[in-house]
């Protein structure tokens, strides 16, 4: 059975920091692109930051709102995936989603977490 569960949410003051994690199960960790996403009320869900397998190299890409600020990484001994969060701004009041995503002799397999919250507020 596949899961990602992530934590490491929860309410934090502006400037704060925060690091969620995302263990993965049931599927091949290391051969998948991991992205977190995140959605605000109200609004659609937006890439956050993405790392590639390392098999390609670990590249990262960021959406221009946490460039210099968050920093994805892997630990494929661990299935898991983090995003550490720094100088968090109340406009980063989301819910955070993990997903693992990779194409199989041209089959997308695609894997979604349940979410978890994070509320930058003073």
């Amino acid at each position: 059975q596949v899961q990602l569960v992530e934590s490491g949410g929860g309410l934090v003051q502006p400037g704060g920091s925060l690091r969620l994690s995302c263990v993965a199960s049931g599927f091949t960790f290391r051969d998948y692109r991991m992205t977190w996403y995140r959605q605000a009320p109200g609004k659609e869900r937006e890439l956050v930051a993405a790392i590639s397998t390392n098999t390609i190299g670990g590249r990262t890409n960021y959406a221009d709102s946490v460039r210099g600020r968050f920093s994805i990484s892997r630990d494929d001994s661990k299935n898991t995936v983090y995003l550490q969060m720094n100088g968090l701004k109340p406009e980063d009041t989301a819910v955070y989603y993990c997903n693992g995503a990779a194409i199989f002799t041209g089959n997308l397999r695609d894997y979604w977490g349940q979410g978890t919250q994070v509320t930058v507020s003073s």
